[in-house]
């Protein structure tokens, strides 16, 4: 499939700033993989509060990122999506390996380890000049669970 500007990308996933994390889907492989970028400007409002005088890019966020290239991985493979959005449901194994900073160019792959109807599970990684900054498998789906349902999640292991 052809890269995705970021028109494409808002066509695809409902975030909006200050919480949309892509910039660029440069590959997608549907149902296989996708590989996007996150460009760290100084100007992002965390950077105001984590930390004042020594701005690292928050874990939490470095997730999120990972979640949305695994979103648009998901939601752009299917032909007639009948939601726009992909559900975090669970994070396994996520470390952290260096710090990320303003004017860090974030390469974000994520690949398919395992789909089950309408859940999907991840393996992600992010590299800022080919060094290892994070990692996680995630656990997404394209539909949110009520809570009467079963938990599939241990299914999806």
């Amino acid at each position: 499939m052809n890269a995705k500007t970021i028109i494409d990308i808002l066509k695809i996933l409902p975030h909006r700033y200050p919480v949309l994390l892509i910039d660029k889907v440069l590959e997608i492989v549907p149902f296989k993989k996708i590989v996007a970028i996150k460009n760290v400007s100084a100007n992002e409002p965390y950077f105001m509060g984590h930390f004042p005088d020594n701005p690292i890019m928050p874990g939490v966020l470095q997730i999120e990122a990972m979640a949305q290239a695994g979103a648009i991985l998901l939601l752009s493979s299917l032909e007639e999506p009948k939601v726009n959005t992909a559900y975090l449901l669970g994070i396994d194994k996520a470390r952290f390996r260096q710090k990320v900073l303003p004017g860090d160019q974030l390469l974000i792959e994520a690949e398919v380890i395992k789909i089950l109807q309408s859940f999907c599970k991840l393996k992600a990684k992010i590299t800022v000049d080919g060094i290892l900054v994070a990692e996680a498998e995630l656990l997404t789906s394209a539909e949110f669970l009520q809570p009467e349902k079963t938990d599939i999640t241990e299914e999806v292991k």
